[in-house]
Parts: structure tokens; sequence; C-alpha cells
């Protein structure tokens, strides 16, 4: 990167949530090498730590911040101890692989909290004050999912359903101002994220969790997403062909999609 571009983000404030491992922690890596002050939000105190002392060992800036997003009162202490930001990234989520009848309210809940009531909130508050300021970014990790219902993962690629629909719509109302909104259509990514799935009652192993692109391949598309930013981008690129793949031929995921389920079970 030249050096008149690093100056445009040195000391920029950038809050990323679900920093503590992933994606969170790649996306944080990113935009820290940039020279923007990254603010880490995640639930696992000791990760965050080990990943700021990363950040200050490179020369960058980062602060920590531990919320649990399930909880409204830590989200409303987020957003006043951040105050203004120039970028937030809407990376913290939950996933839940197996039969929908199958997962237990709790679990269904804590998805709802974390990946809607979450992305919702702060995306509000931060986005009322990038208007006051006429500059911002929110960039919203979301999933191909979102665009391709599938077996399994029936509550979870409705949240990502929602998140591609409230982007979209947030997009066209800042139409014209200099504050911007984004959604990642990520396919599989190599992360602990099937790991943590697992650990909900009957929670069953998510396929496609080991064949996926790395997490900084996600961070760059981020940082990509900052320099120039547009309403959405595909992780990897060929996925935004997989829309179209549904439209026409959703009908063999119907006939396909319960064996395909049915093979985690056995």
């Amino acid at each position: 990167m030249i050096e008149t571009e690093m100056d445009n983000w040195k000391n920029k404030i950038a809050v990323v949530t679900g920093a503590s491992s992933g994606i969170g922690a790649a996306i944080t890596k990113r935009l820290a090498r940039a020279g923007m002050q990254v603010v880490l939000v995640a639930r696992r105190r000791e990760r965050l730590e080990t990943l700021a002392k990363e950040i200050h060992a490179d020369g960058g800036t980062a602060r920590i911040l531990t919320a649990d997003l399930t909880r409204e009162a830590d989200r409303v202490r987020l957003c006043e101890e951040t105050g203004t930001a120039d970028i937030l990234v809407n990376n913290a989520g939950l996933g839940w692989y197996g039969y929908c009848d199958e997962m237990s309210w709790q679990t269904a809940l804590e998805m709802l909290q974390v990946n809607v009531e979450a992305v919702v909130q702060l995306s509000l508050t931060f986005l009322s004050r990038m208007r006051q300021r006429n500059t911002g970014h929110i960039i919203n990790i979301g999933s191909i999912s979102g665009s391709l219902p599938s077996q399994g993962i029936a509550l979870y690629g409705a949240t990502k359903s929602f998140l591609d629909n409230f982007t979209t719509a947030l997009h066209r109302e800042l139409t014209g101002t200099r504050v911007h909104i984004s959604v990642v259509r990520a396919g599989p990514v190599k992360t602990e994220f099937g790991e943590v799935a697992l650990l909900h009652e009957n929670g069953l192993h998510i396929p496609t969790e080991k064949i996926g692109v790395t997490p900084e391949k996600v961070a760059e598309r981020v940082w990509s997403l900052i320099r120039r930013p547009r309403r959405l981008v595909y992780v990897p690129d060929y996925l935004r062909l997989v829309p179209w793949l549904e439209l026409s031929f959703g009908w063999i995921i119907d006939s396909v999609g319960p064996l395909l389920l049915n093979k985690q079970k056995t």
C-alpha cells in the first residue's frame, strides 16, 4: 500500500465484533496493518488479550472490549464505551446444524440475539452517529446461505437472509451520502465455527467446514470494501452464481436435501 493511502486510514477507529478468533481476528489484524485503531469485541477476554498483544507487536493499536452480544445491556455498554467509530464490522455470529425441530429454544434464541438483534442495535446506534458526521462504513459479514435455503441451517440461513435484506435497504437509504453499508456473502470459511456449533444441544457436524477459504481471504475482501465501498461482495467470487442456481435448480435441492441431512445422522 502506498504511503498516502496509509495516511488516509491512520488512526481511524474500527469496531469489530466476534474478534477473538477466525474471521474477526483476521479482519482486526488487517485493519490494524492499515493504521486503524481497532476495537476488539468478544466474550473471551483471554483471546482478545492475546490478539491485542500480536497487533501491538506488529506496531498496531488495539483496544479490548469484552461483551456478550446476547445481552442487550452489554450491547448498550459497547456503544457507550466506544463512542464514535469510522468502521463497524458486524462479524459475530452463531450457527447450528441439524433438524430444526431438534434445536432447543435457548439455542434458537441466542442465534437470533447475536445474528439479528445485535446487528440491528449496533448498526442503528452507530449509523445515527455516522449520519451526524456524514462519514462512516458498516460492513456486515453475511453468508451465501442467505440466498440458498438449505437443510440443516434453516434458522441460521434465515438470519443471514435478514442481513441481506437489511443491508440492501439501508444501502439504498444512504445513497447520496458519505455513509456506506455493505454485506459480505461468504461461503464456507476455515474457522472454529463448526466446532462451536457442535457445543449446542443436538447439533451435528457441519459438512462444509473444512473446504472453505481462509479467514484472511475474507479480511482482504473487507479491506477492499473499505477502500472502494459497494453494496455487496462474494467470497469467493464464483459464489455470485448461487442465487441463480437456487432459482433454476432449487427443485433438486428439495429432493436431495433430506438425504444429505440424514447422512449426518448415521
